[in-house]
């Protein structure tokens, strides 16, 4: 970094500018606006002038097309949500809750990565002693893992350039600290120049880095957004910590698709992948209990079932409850309004509860169908029967609307042993006759006539 740079504060409300931290900006007069900023002087106009002189746009044709280099992990659920491997050259930004598993996956990886390229692996929160206890735990012997234990970017950077390695893990970036900002580190101003500094190294060697970034009691990456959008890929690991399984979900990726999600189950070895995650989600279903349905939904590719549970029971409050585990609060006020002004069945004097089985997350609206069957078996006591799935999207009429990729969605209930299958009857229509044969297809228009053809 250059000695000539400097520190100013901005305000983020106004962009005022001044060498000197203030709590409230002396333009607009906002409270704790300043944020501090590291900045290099232009340099000679002349070298400037001459640059742009040569600058020159090339077509399409001009530019050569490069396939893509990838290094495989070792993990199949892992290299599935980067898209098929670690890319050369990209900068991967892994978060989590503290205790989730980042640094275990990460250096569970580096026994395969470890085999063939040297890693190097960058820790600012843990000794060396500390590491190699976790790594004898996980069974991590590879010759080809070297351990850095420092917090100065600048010297981490100059370290890679001169030593080289095939791969770079750093854990974490909220620990990291440049030396000519005054802001202590895992500040805005820290992460984001460090980040900076990593992903240009990165490009410029041509390696991959890992970051490792916390979050905040709101479930966001530590730090300024814009550290999500300098970076190549994020991933996200999703799960409670009282439960044995976790999910990692891709937010972005340059490289890959941002819809793909994998299942892992924590063990005293480490994580472990679940290659069957649906199998996973509805181990355990009660058997002849009422208020539970299996919903399927895509994540990326992958079609996973899920159990879903309702209850419903008379509210001891003026104002009844509503309790969501795993779904939208505001879809199910709004499945609820449905189910009474459409349907009929009314809630408004009874506590309603959604939870959906194994930490899962239910974004997609093809879980309405599923929601709503399941609050409305829980309602009149009335059991679904055990071999039925459902799904299918709700509107604001009552009717049951056509889902995607539902042929997909069949077959994976008919693998998983399920012999009822209730849809849109926009989609029945279409359904080849080979899954007819195979298993039970019927097909909706209104809530009502799903509950109707499913209920024991």
């Amino acid at each position: 970094m250059s000695p000539k740079s400097k520190t100013v504060y901005v305000c983020t409300n106004c962009g005022y500018e001044t060498a000197k931290w203030f709590g409230q900006c002396p333009s607009c007069y906002e409270w704790n606006t300043m944020q501090e900023e590291l900045r290099t002087p232009a340099s000679n106009k002349s070298s400037a002038a001459k640059s742009s002189v040569n600058t020159r746009a090339l077509t399409l044709k001009e530019i050569v097309h490069i396939t893509e280099h990838r290094y495989h992990t070792g993990i199949g659920e892992l290299d599935l949500v980067l898209g098929g491997g670690l890319v050369k050259g990209s900068v991967v930004l892994l978060s989590g809750d503290p205790g989730i598993g980042k640094s275990t996956i990460l250096l569970q990886i580096c026994q395969t990565l470890g085999k063939n390229l040297k890693v190097l692996y960058i820790s600012g929160e843990e000794s060396a002693h500390q590491i190699k206890l976790r790594a004898d735990r996980l069974g991590v012997t590879t010759d080809n893992l070297t351990v850095l234990c420092e917090t100065d970017t600048q010297v981490l950077c100059e370290y890679i350039r001169a030593e080289k390695p095939d791969t770079v893990i750093v854990d974490s970036i909220q620990t990291m600290n440049i030396q000519e900002l005054q802001s202590s580190p895992g500040s805005i101003t820290q992460v984001r120049e460090s980040t900076n500094l990593f992903v240009r190294t990165a490009k410029n060697l041509d390696i991959p880095i890992i970051i490792v970034g916390h979050v905040n009691k709101d479930g966001n990456i530590a730090g300024p957004k814009v550290l999500e959008h300098i970076v190549d890929t994020v991933l996200y690991f999703e799960g409670e910590r009282n439960l044995s399984y976790r999910i990692l979900r891709t937010e972005k990726n340059r490289f890959g698709s941002t819809n793909e999600i994998g299942v892992f189950e924590m063990t005293d070895r480490g994580l472990r992948e679940v290659k069957n995650p649906s199998q996973m989600m509805i181990a355990g279903r009660p058997k002849n209990t009422s208020g539970t349905c299996i919903a399927c939904v895509m994540e990326g590719s992958r079609p996973i079932l899920a159990e879903v549970q309702g209850l419903v029971t008379p509210t001891g409050f003026g104002n009844p409850r509503r309790m969501t585990t795993g779904f939208d609060f505001g879809r199910l006020s709004m499945l609820l309004a449905v189910l009474e002004k459409r349907c009929g069945y009314f809630f408004n004097t009874m506590d309603c509860y959604v939870n959906v089985v194994g930490g899962m997350k239910l974004d997609e609206p093809a879980s309405d169908l599923t929601v709503a069957m399941a609050l409305v078996s829980s309602l009149k006591d009335t059991v679904v029967k055990e071999d039925v799935i459902a799904f299918g999207e709700i509107g604001l009429a009552g009717e049951v609307r056509g889902v995607n990729a539902c042929e997909q969605r069949i077959k994976e209930a008919i693998r998983l042993g399920f012999h009822k299958c209730v849809i849109p009857i926009h989609n029945a229509r279409t359904i080849p006759q080979e899954l007819k044969e195979a298993v039970e297809i019927v097909g909706v228009r209104t809530i009502r006539k799903a509950f109707e053809a499913v209920s024991v």
